[in-house]
């Protein structure tokens, strides 16, 4: 069974807790009245639906319809158990508390046991590699090389650095001893069976760089060839990644990103390198908020994790031809695909940035990393030189009419005008030239065309709605709404109402809601919704609940709000009875049955004549 939690370190917890400064370290707040507002880190979307209540410690996605208290923003956002979920918030608000979260296989699904088995194997196989780098003479070399490269052990240990040895059957050794499925050992990748059934490690000879989810699991390797003259290295490449699996899809991993995100979230910018070894490099110099995609283009899916935790991004690819291109690629893709600030890091010598800490000290990388930063525009201006001979009016001509096409897209009227007086100066045309060709493209830029360049000119600045509207809901709804709300919110309305001889709801879960809510408020004296969350068990009990308390109301009720609510509930609940009437009406005229038929006649006339006086 789930380890029980004391309900009173549960709410030591939760009233210890703020909801803000917890979801603000996976999402980007704006403060917006007295809610914050952000993406939703749920679903994709480029305006904020996501709202967190401060006051009501709650949050709810108006785009995806997610919502609870901060345990169970916590339990979806990482994967966590409930129990797990309350030690992972006491961790992230630094509350002292031992809490022991666990659990046992029984307690799984058989998907979630599954992926339970997979992760454990990796973070063994992870243990495994960092040991025999650090404390065995098998791994002496690569420790060697490692410290060579001006690693030191705390960053071998921090970033947890292996080493697969040559002998290609040490992994299975280890894990058959744990009596793992062959099915499982097959979906982890890091093995696979030779045709008479024995298993091979897919690393060897390599130095390992673990990769994590964003719940700092591993859930794969990235292994460097360590070239030894003993090795015969010439069919095996430089880098060798895990294959797509169940937990693996370098679609949406970033490395480091678990380890990163609080300092992004605290700088609000992001660092994106191409490289592992560029990560590491900039973490010794001191700057923390780096990630990396997976040795291949940005993603779409990547964007959009940096995205909801920052507002600024910067490039720092290697500077040779090949970084130079992703650069563009990146720049491009980023501008369609988000509304975060662009800069680019320029990298000179067709350097990495480990090969400049290499040359110029860790100290050296820092100070590149913070002050060789360029616009958009800037990088473009280089980069549309490139392969043109600016001796050749041809290439001249080209060359102005693409950086004016670029300046179309720039929003600084400063950054305009001093491009305007380089090109004026460069080429040796008026700037007044200049001047009316970019105000004829801007002029025929087609208007469907500004979706391409908007997010630059929005930068820094979310388009955040006064109002979230909700989806519509009839008079009887709004007033089942109503009574609920005023009951969480008032004790006043829960006297008022518990003198009532019964209240029908006409909606089945908004009755449920209300007799837990009720029995709740006899128990507890008054409500708080975040703990009310956590005693309500139906998923759609708490949709519902999350959805009243977002309601715009008046500060307080008033008894005629109340009786009158109760009054559009009375008349549905007799308008009901009526159509049911009516059916049992037809059924008994189709069937012959007379008396039947007579008697609902009467009953229908009754409740309309009750309907009335109502």
């Amino acid at each position: 069974m789930v380890q029980l939690i004391p309900q009173e370190t549960i709410e030591m917890v939760r009233q210890q807790t703020n909801i803000v400064d917890i979801v603000g370290q996976y999402v980007q707040l704006k403060k917006s009245g007295k809610n914050y507002l952000g993406l939703c880190p749920f679903h994709n979307e480029k305006s904020p639906s996501f709202s967190v209540a401060e006051d009501k410690q709650i949050y709810h996605c108006f785009g995806c319809g997610k919502g609870g208290n901060v345990f169970s923003f916590i339990q979806e956002i990482e994967g966590l158990t409930f129990p797990e979920s309350v030690e992972k918030v006491a961790d992230l608000a630094s509350i002292n508390v031992t809490i022991n979260a666990t659990h046992t296989p029984q307690t799984l699904s058989p998907k979630a046991l599954e992926e339970s088995q997979l992760i454990d194997i990796h973070e063994k196989t992870a243990d495994l590699y960092h040991h025999i780098l650090l404390n065995t003479q098998v791994g002496e070399q690569a420790l060697a090389y490692l410290k060579e490269r001006g690693l030191t052990e705390e960053v071998i240990k921090t970033f947890k650095i292996g080493f697969a040895p040559r002998d290609r059957r040490l992994l299975f050794k280890i894990l058959e001893k744990d009596h793992y499925s062959e099915d499982i050992l097959r979906k982890t990748g890091l093995l696979f069976q030779l045709d008479n059934g024995d298993w091979l490690d897919r690393f060897y000879q390599r130095i390992m760089f673990p990769i994590t989810n964003f719940q700092g699991k591993v859930i794969g390797f990235s292994g460097r060839l360590l070239l030894d003259e003993s090795f015969d290295a010439t069919d095996q490449p430089k880098y060798l990644n895990s294959p797509e699996t169940e937990l693996f899809n370098k679609r949406f991993i970033l490395y480091n990103f678990h380890q990163a995100r609080s300092e992004i979230r605290k700088k609000n910018e992001v660092i994106l390198f191409e490289g592992f070894m560029d990560v590491i490099s900039a973490w010794m110099s001191g700057t923390k908020n780096g990630v990396a995609s997976m040795g291949t283009s940005l993603t779409v899916e990547q964007i959009a994790t940096l995205e909801k935790v920052s507002e600024d991004v910067l490039l720092a690819y290697d500077g040779d031809n090949a970084g130079i291109e992703a650069t563009n690629r990146a720049i491009d893709l980023l501008n369609n695909q988000s509304s975060m600030t662009i800069q680019i890091i320029d990298i000179p010598d067709k350097m990495d940035p480990d090969d400049y800490r290499k040359k110029f000290g860790t100290d050296g990388l820092h100070q590149l990393l913070k002050n060789n930063r360029s616009t958009i525009f800037q990088f473009k201006k280089e980069y549309l030189k490139r392969q043109k001979n600016l001796a050749i009016e041809a290439d001249k001509l080209l060359y102005i009419d693409e950086i004016l096409t670029e300046l179309v897209k720039v929003n600084s009227i400063v950054e305009v005008d001093m491009a305007l007086t380089g090109l004026s100066s460069e080429f040796s045309v008026s700037k007044n030239t200049l001047q009316n060709e970019l105000r004829d493209k801007k002029r025929s830029y087609k208007q469907d065309s500004f979706s391409d360049f908007s997010p630059v000119q929005s930068k820094k600045e979310l388009v955040i709605p006064k109002h979230f509207e909700t989806r519509k809901v009839d008079q009887i709804e709004k007033a089942e709404m109503t009574l609920i709300y005023r009951l969480l919110n008032e004790r006043s309305a829960y006297q008022f109402l518990s003198t009532k001889e019964s209240i029908a709801f006409y909606h089945d879960h908004y009755q449920e809601l209300y007799l837990h809510l009720v029995n709740y408020l006899s128990l507890n004296g008054e409500v708080v919704i975040a703990d009310f969350l956590d005693y309500l068990k139906e998923d759609y009990l708490k949709t519902t609940l999350i959805n009243v308390t977002m309601q715009n109301l008046s500060e307080e009720s008033t008894k005629q709000e109340l009786d009158d609510c109760l009054l559009v509930l009375q008349r549905a609940g007799v308008k009901r009875q009526i159509e049911e009437l009516l059916q049992a009406q037809q059924e008994a005229k189709r069937v012959g049955n007379n008396d039947l038929e007579a008697e609902t006649t009467l009953n229908i006339i009754t409740l309309q004549k009750q309907l009335k006086s109502i």
